[in-house]
């Protein structure tokens, strides 16, 4: 038996390009650069993370988009992720996407479907103290000619 596509083939016929990896780096109170669009508009096909660092103390996460021109819009919730600890190697999803914006969860689904501007994908991080570390992966496709999507 033969095969005729490849697994890497397969995936970019599903979801594009990608996936690019951005590291959080330490997490801290702040606003944090995880990708950047260049050149117009990039669907993102699946956006999720993996704890590299656990989180141990009480910190929320939210994503959302700042683009160059236009209003800064939430992709996801303010969600707690470390309350009840997030060991290494949990993988950041979204539980529902009917919710608007919907929550990170531990597990969940691919953040997907999502049209994003010349501008950034950011991390922002709230709490006293936080720790712990994500590494954010993102799929995408160009929808304007020469759109790019590079990890912040």
């Amino acid at each position: 038996m033969s095969t005729l596509i490849q697994g890497g083939e397969l995936r970019s016929l599903l979801l594009g390009r990608g996936p690019v990896a951005s590291p959080s780096g330490a997490f801290a109170a702040d606003t944090r650069t995880i990708f950047t669009v260049t050149g117009g508009e990039v669907m993102i096909t699946a956006l999720w993370g993996v704890v590299t660092t656990s989180i141990t103390v009480a910190n929320t996460v939210k994503l959302q988009t700042n683009p160059t021109a236009g209003d800064t819009a939430d992709l996801t919730t303010a969600t707690d992720v470390g309350t009840t600890d997030t060991t290494a190697g949990t993988v950041l999803g979204v539980l529902d996407q009917t919710d608007t914006p919907p929550d990170l969860n531990k597990g969940g689904k691919a953040l997907a479907g999502i049209v994003v501007s010349t501008g950034d994908v950011e991390q922002v991080t709230t709490g006293t103290n936080p720790d712990g570390a994500v590494t954010w992966y993102c799929t995408w496709v160009p929808l304007t000619a020469g759109a790019q999507l590079v990890a912040g």
